[in-house]
């Protein structure tokens, strides 16, 4: 079976598509890919069907529903008998057998095939590795093939209830640490304009993110552009103002000083290679070239507040988040508390 829900509900069996079109019956066969493998309790489905309080009937509604998706399973299973080998099953499947009643519940059972869930999460976890190990090239790659299974909002199109929402925030949040990370790698291996060209639209999406803000700033001041990272900052600000009260963090702040102190020996004011070397130097010191950023080392290796500077300008500090970096079930935490965790490293 093949499992999609990172941009819409698709699921297929051999090939053939079960996703029901009509609303409950979808949002019961949504519930019980997200726990795949499980036990679903009648309780919690009928929860998430009627968060308000089930109706009277609600069980016989909920069997009713179960019995329109194996008649569903039934026909894939009809038009596919063919690929019970290739399926790798010593017996034909069967709509019970897929969809399993026990005592409380209900279980899904997908079988070998596709599930994009546990595909960003392999590929999620082997970019946290590499980041570790220091291996940036290796980390973008991998993160980037995470965050390229996204194809829109997780269950895009399914009405969702309590533990749907729940597993959807989930889901975003570790979507979002995905990607601080790649963009981290990213400007760890010098491609600070390279990401210009969508790290702004990001940011926008994720107005009130910390990291993504901070390493907006970061890729704009490396571009000489500190006008525009402190309006970034302004935004941010803006925001937070708005919907929180609050101002943004400690570290956001040092950094908006950092960025207003290298705008002030206007180091980047002018253009051409002279001005380049200078942003450079200022960001890494002295004796590397424009566009080659020195190696950068697992974040995790990087001692707190430090700042590599030439001598005679003022350091600029960026920080990144620290271990653990765990994308399957990651802790619901204000972007300004992640930033708080973060360890300080040269821009």
């Amino acid at each position: 079976m093949d499992v999609h829900i990172l941009g819409g509900l698709s699921v297929r069996e051999g090939g053939v598509s079960i996703t029901p079109t009509a609303a409950a019956p979808r949002q019961v066969l949504a519930l019980l890919t997200a726990f795949a493998g499980q036990v679903v309790p009648v309780t919690v489905l009928t929860e998430e069907l009627w968060p308000s309080g089930a109706p009277r009937g609600a069980r016989t509604e909920l069997a009713a529903h179960i019995a329109e998706l194996r008649a569903l399973l039934t026909r894939a299973l009809q038009a596919s008998q063919d690929a019970d080998a290739a399926g790798g099953w010593t017996e034909p499947r069967t709509a019970d057998s897929v969809l399993v009643s026990l005592p409380g519940g209900y279980r899904l059972d997908t079988g070998v095939g596709t599930h994009d869930i546990g595909q960003f999460e392999r590929a999620a976890g082997a970019g946290y590795r590499a980041m570790d190990a220091g291996d940036l090239a290796r980390a973008s790659l991998r993160l980037g093939e995470a965050l390229a299974l996204w194809r829109g909002d997780p269950y895009a199109g399914v009405a969702a209830g309590p533990c749907l929402r729940r597993e959807i925030a989930r889901l975003e949040t570790a979507r979002l640490s995905v990607l601080d990370q790649w963009v981290e790698a990213q400007l760890g291996l010098g491609r600070h304009e390279e990401i210009l060209s969508e790290l702004p639209g990001l940011a926008a999406r994720y107005a009130t993110n910390e990291p993504l803000q901070a390493h907006l700033m970061v890729a704009l001041l490396r571009c000489g552009r500190h006008e525009e990272a402190l309006a970034v900052y302004e935004r941010l600000r803006t925001v937070l103002h708005r919907e929180t009260g609050m101002e943004p963090s400690a570290r956001l702040r040092r950094l908006q000083h950092s960025v207003l102190a290298v705008r002030h020996t206007r180091v980047g004011a002018a253009t051409g290679p002279v001005a380049r070397t200078a942003v450079t130097a200022a960001a890494f010191g002295p004796g590397h070239a424009p566009g080659h950023a020195p190696a950068v080392p697992a974040v995790s290796a990087v001692p707190a507040a430090t700042a590599v500077r030439a001598e005679g300008t003022p350091p600029v500090i960026w920080y990144g988040p620290v271990q653990p970096r765990v994308p399957v079930q990651p802790q619901p935490v204000r972007a300004a508390d992640t930033a708080a965790k973060g360890v300080a490293v040269a821009v």
